[in-house]
């Protein structure tokens, strides 16, 4: 069956960096796009970045230009890199994948932003 697995997650200071992995699996990795997406307390989950299987991304506006996707394909897994991180990107990080019009997500990893 499909499973997400997201990692990498954790408290930083304004500015600071984090790389988050998403471990992929019962997919053709290399075919799929996969997406990352957040949830706020008390919002609703919203896109964050998409990387198609050759390798296209687009990205919320509200990241561009501070987060970055990549894949690795012979390892299964999508990364999600984060940049110059501000307190409003604190956050439970997910990963995505659509298959046949149903979507699959991982368990999430908690982005804090916080001095």
């Amino acid at each position: 069956q499909v499973q997400l697995v997201e990692s990498g997650g954790g408290l930083v200071q304004p500015g600071g960096s984090l790389r988050l992995s998403c471990a992929a699996s019962g997919i053709i990795f290399r075919l799929n796009a996969l997406g990352w997406y957040r949830q706020a307390p008390g919002k609703q989950r919203e896109f964050v970045a998409r990387i198609t299987g050759g390798e296209t991304t687009n990205y919320a506006d509200s990241v561009k230009g501070r987060f970055t996707i990549s894949r690795n394909n012979a390892q299964n897994t999508v990364y999600l890199q984060l940049n110059s991180l501000k307190p409003e990107d604190t956050a439970v990080y997910y990963c995505n994948v659509r298959l046949q019009m149903m979507d699959y997500w991982g368990q999430g990893t908690q982005v804090t932003v916080s001095s």
